[in-house]
C-alpha cells in the first residue's frame, strides 16, 4: 500500500533498517540521560537571511533543533518544506541552551534585532530547563520552575549575579519580543525523550514544560503546536523497532532519518493552525504532509 504522507513514508524506510540499528545499539527505557553539552560557536558566523526583500522564518531552541554531526536537529532539515524564493529558513538553535541562556547570552537580543514586520519565530525550549537554578553541575541552564512572576537570583563563577525567572516567564518573553517587532511567534512543546512503558511514550514532562509553554503560548498571544504530543502519537503508532532508527545517542537527540520525521511533525502542525500562517510559503516537498491531530492553537 502507498504511503499517504511524508511521515509515513520516513517511517517505512526506517523500519527496514531498524534491526541493524538495534543490534549495534540496544537500549532500553529509562536509561541514563545522555550528554548535553554546552556548543560553542564562537569561531562560526551566525545563520542570516539570503534575502532581505523575503520574510524570514526564525528558529529558536535547543540541540534537539540544531546538533553537530553525525546529530541532526530537526530545524536542519525543516527547510526542505520551504520555497527560498518566497521565505528565508535562518536556524539560529544551539545545542546546550535553555529558556534561559539563549536570553541571558544575548542570542535572543540578536534574533530580535534582526526581526522586521512580516517575519516568523519557531520557540523550543525545555530540555535544558530541567534540574535546580542554582545546582553548579547545570552550568547556569535550569529556569525557575513554573510560569508565575516568581525570580531568585543566583551569583556566577565571575561575581556578577543574575536574576533567573520561571521558565514561563523566559517563553512569555519570547512571545511578547516577538510580536514588538510586527513578526509572528509560534512556540512548540518540547519533543518527547525516547521513553516507553507499556508500549506507549511516557509524557511525564506534560504537567509541567509541556503546560507552562501552552500557557505561555495562549498569555503572549503568539500560536501554539503540541509538537510533544504530535510526536509522541507518531511514535507510538509506528511502534519501538521503528522510532530506534530516529535517535542518535540513547533517548534524546535525533540521526538524519529522526530530525526529517521531526521536521515533518513540526510542518504538520503548522497546518493545524487555524489559519496557517506559513501556508502561502511551503514548497512542493510539504504537499506529503498531512496536517496533525493533535491540538494546535
Amino acid at each position: 500500500m502507498k504511503p499517504r504522507n511524508f511521515l509515513e513514508t520516513v517511517s517505512r524506510r526506517t523500519l527496514l533498517v531498524s534491526g541493524l540499528l538495534l543490534t549495534l545499539s540496544p537500549l532500553s527505557a529509562g536509561a541514563q540521560d545522555d550528554p548535553r553539552p554546552v556548543v560553542s560557536d564562537a569561531k562560526t558566523a551566525p545563520e542570516s537571511a539570503a534575502r532581505a526583500d523575503l520574510p524570514t522564518l526564525y528558529i529558536v531552541g535547543d540541540s534537539t533543533l540544531k546538533s553537530n554531526a553525525p546529530l541532526r536537529g530537526w530545524g536542519q532539515e525543516i527547510g526542505t518544506y520551504f520555497d527560498p524564493a518566497k521565505i528565508n529558513v535562518v536556524n539560529r538553535a544551539i545545542g546546550g541552551r535553555s529558556s534561559r541562556t539563549f536570553q541571558n547570552e544575548g542570542r535572543w537580543d540578536a534574533v530580535v534585532k534582526d526581526l522586521k514586520p512580516g517575519d516568523f519565530v519557531l520557540i523550543q525550549f525545555g530540555h535544558n530547563d530541567v534540574g535546580r537554578y542554582d545546582d553548579p553541575a547545570a552550568k547556569g541552564r535550569p529556569s525557575l520552575h513554573g510560569d508565575g512572576p516568581g525570580t531568585a537570583i543566583v551569583t556566577r563563577a565571575d561575581g556578577t549575579n543574575e536574576v533567573v525567572h520561571t521558565f514561563g516567564w523566559y517563553m512569555r518573553k519570547y512571545g511578547a519580543d516577538t510580536k514588538s517587532k510586527g513578526a509572528t511567534p509560534i512556540i512548540l512543546s518540547m519533543v518527547p525523550h525516547k521513553d516507553w512503558q507499556d508500549g506507549k511514550i511516557k509524557r511525564g514532562e506534560r504537567e509541567s514544560f509541556v503546560k507552562w509553554t501552552a500557557d505561555a503560548a495562549r498569555t503572549s498571544g503568539a500560536r501554539y503546536i503540541d509538537l510533544n504530543e504530535i510526536v509522541a502519537r507518531g511514535y507510538e503508532k509506528l511502534g519501538e523497532p521503528a522510532v530506534e532508527g530516529f535517535f542518535g545517542d540513547k533517548r534524546t537527540h535525533y540521526n538524519t532519518e529522526g530530525a526529517k520525521y521531526t521536521a515533518a511533525a513540526v510542518v504538520s502542525g503548522l497546518k493545524a493552525l487555524r489559519p496557517d500562517p506559513l501556508a502561502k510559503f511551503y514548497s512542493k516537498a510539504a504537499a506529503d504532509v498531512a496536517p496533525a491531530v493533535a491540538a494546535t492553537k
